[in-house]
């Protein structure tokens, strides 16, 4: 079974958005988590590192944070200083409904998820602009009167475009200053989701790798915050939650995201999802 402890879905969304402007000085131990909604974060100030699948982020002022739906992740929060941010959770269904063939408003995550490298860092005079999009989000989103919802929309949509534009002209390669990783743990960790559908033990790939067993199951913990075997569950939930987006049968999708056992499958996803394949499709 799936240890939610430790890697669990943190925040529901049943809207189409929501914006968050928090600011505090407390001591947060916040877990490895996920979510099945998309979500930006503007750091303001403070000190703050964000593990992202294996990848450690310390933000900048100004910087924006991507992280898609499903990503697993962590921020380690300094509490010696105030820590400032604008947190934004966006369905994408929202998205879809806006994008068009020439412009998918998703398209920011699908990249940074491609490059592995999930930091906008707005240089110069972006920097403000970027303060002044989330901020007129968040002033629209408490306005009232005539086309207030509209209104609300269009800023959200705004940010999407901005962001969406920056993206596709920043650099493929990323900085690799801005951010720490362990090269073995990544090819471990690509390794797995491209195999989900096979045998995925310790043993494997602890052989596949040439590293000891003790090795492997210390290492990854130290990197993702969780073990081997809790990784691999989570990603093989996300992949059959996927095709069940898609239109697979319940059946089907636990196969082909790696569940040799449907009534292991059904007991993991009701206890990852809190409902069933059929109730959550």
């Amino acid at each position: 079974m799936l240890d939610r402890t430790e890697v669990g879905k943190r925040g529901y969304l049943t809207e189409d958005y929501r914006l968050f402007h928090l600011r505090d000085q407390q001591k947060l131990a916040l877990d490895y988590h996920y979510h099945e909604f998309d979500k930006l974060v503007f750091q303001i100030e403070g000190r703050v590192t964000y593990h992202i699948e294996g990848r450690s982020y310390p933000l900048q002022p100004m910087d924006v944070l991507l992280v898609s739906r499903d990503l697993i992740h962590q921020p380690v929060i300094d509490p010696d200083q105030v820590y400032e941010r604008m947190v934004l959770w966006i369905n994408r269904e929202f998205l879809s409904r806006f994008s068009t063939p020439e412009a998918d408003l998703a398209d920011c995550f699908t990249l940074t998820v491609q490059r592995g490298f999930h930091l906008y860092r707005p240089r110069g005079e972006e920097r403000e602009r970027y303060r002044a999009l989330f901020g007129r989000v968040e002033e629209a989103a408490k306005s009232g009167g005539f086309g207030a919802q509209l209104l609300s929309d269009t800023c959200v949509l705004q940010l999407m475009i901005a962001l969406n534009r920056d993206l596709r002209a920043a650099p493929e390669e990323p900085d690799t200053s801005a951010y720490r990783f362990d090269p073995k743990m990544e090819e471990v960790t690509a390794f797995i989701r491209s195999h989900l559908t096979e045998d995925l033990s310790i043993e494997r790939l602890a052989g596949a790798f040439y590293l000891s067993r003790y090795y492997l199951m210390h290492r990854f913990k130290a990197v993702y915050g969780c073990s081997v075997h809790q990784y691999i569950r989570q990603k093989r939930l996300q992949r059959a939650a996927q095709l069940l987006r898609q239109g697979v049968p319940a059946l089907k999708a636990a196969e082909d995201a790696g569940f040799g056992d449907y009534s292991a499958f059904l007991r993991a996803f009701r206890s990852a999802y809190g409902r069933s394949p059929r109730e959550w499709k």
